[in-house]
């Protein structure tokens, strides 16, 4: 049975209200995975946070943006592990730095969580050094311990780079795999969705955990290697193991080298002819990452005009909207049903 076939027994993730899913939780206001930014992204309204999940030495699944470390933790202050300091070939690109794969959970457990953009969000840099490093199940706990019968919060777990982890001795699918299902959260309408860009390794979890395992969304990139996965065919083979696509927010709205909006395509109805949901990533309030006409200033870490570009996805017919600014993309949503709701929760960051 193909995924698209057993769509009518999943719990359907697309619904006349749009989802809102909390980017590594609120990271515009908290550093990024933190139990602080998935919190205030429950309390924004989110109906899913979203980690990042890589293992560890031991085996472990953590929440952390990507294997290097030292962007996100402040291990590189730390002097016990000056010696792990490393360069290796992650996928394309040769980085240098400390990387979850040679690290314990246990040793992981001492670091603590470090504000990624000071520059664009300084006021973030408050929070650093004040929380540690999540496991999966931890933020699975969490968002069981927030869902009520009115409101079932979700995650929506993007595995980084599964093959790679594979080739390198650690293997994530299996270990995913054997999580939920220790977790009993292998249910299409559980607690967990999971997504990637790692193609291959989305085939594996749907053939290991069944087609009546979780909801998956396959990861599009901006880049013209997932060119593939977006054409007619490409969509179709995609329904085959997944049940919807997240592809990069540039893929829907169209803009040139100089960041002017030139169009909308029409990958919404086409993935959705597909039996597919559709959730964009990443709407971030920031000038930086806005077309030029939502920017409000030449600052490129000002606030721009991100509601406007929430209403404009939304109007478009996306099924939900992976953000940064999750009261930005929940006061969109509540736009559609009151025009005179159209402002984002105000929050003092530090």
């Amino acid at each position: 049975m193909h995924a698209t076939e057993s769509l009518a027994t999943h719990a359907r993730v697309r619904s006349s209200d749009p989802f809102v899913v909390g980017h590594r939780g609120a990271c515009a206001y908290r550093p990024e995975h933190t139990i602080a930014s998935y919190e205030l992204a429950i309390d924004m309204g989110a109906d899913f946070i979203e980690p990042d999940i890589v293992v560890t030495r031991d085996g472990a699944l953590v929440a952390r943006h990507e294997n290097e470390l030292s962007r996100t933790t402040d291990v590189a202050t730390r002097p016990e592990f000056a010696d792990r300091r490393t360069t290796r070939r992650v996928g394309r690109k040769r980085r240098s730095g400390w990387f979850a794969e040679d690290f314990t959970l246990a040793e992981l457990r001492t670091l603590r969580a470090v504000e990624r953009h000071p520059d664009l969000r300084p006021l973030n840099t408050a929070y650093d050094g004040h929380f540690g490093v999540l496991t999966l199940e931890e933020v699975v706990e969490l968002v069981r311990r927030r869902s009520t019968p009115q409101r079932q919060v979700r995650v929506l777990a993007e595995l980084k780079k599964p093959s790679w982890s594979a080739e390198h001795g650690q293997p994530m699918t299996e270990l995913v795999a054997a999580e939920l299902r220790r977790l009993d959260a292998t249910a299409p309408d559980g607690p967990v969705v999971l997504q990637s860009f790692d193609t291959a390794g989305l085939r594996r979890l749907r053939a290991d955990l069944g087609d009546d395992g979780p909801t998956m969304f396959q990861l599009v990139d901006r880049a013209s290697c997932d060119d593939h996965l977006l054409t007619n065919a490409g969509l179709r083979a995609v329904s085959t193991y997944a049940q919807g696509i997240a592809p990069s927010i540039d893929r829907i709205l169209l803009r040139d080298a100089e960041h002017r909006m030139t169009g909308v395509s029409d990958l919404v109805p086409r993935a959705h002819a597909a039996g597919l949901t559709v959730v964009p990533w990443t709407l971030a309030a920031e000038n930086t990452f806005l077309p030029l006409h939502l920017r409000s200033s030449d600052d490129p870490a000002a606030p721009g005009d991100a509601l406007g570009a929430a209403r404009l996805l939304l109007a478009l017919g996306v099924d939900g909207v992976i953000t940064d600014n999750p009261d930005v993309v929940v006061a969109a949503r509540a736009a559609l049903q009151d025009p005179e709701r159209t402002r984002p929760m105000r929050v003092l960051s530090a």
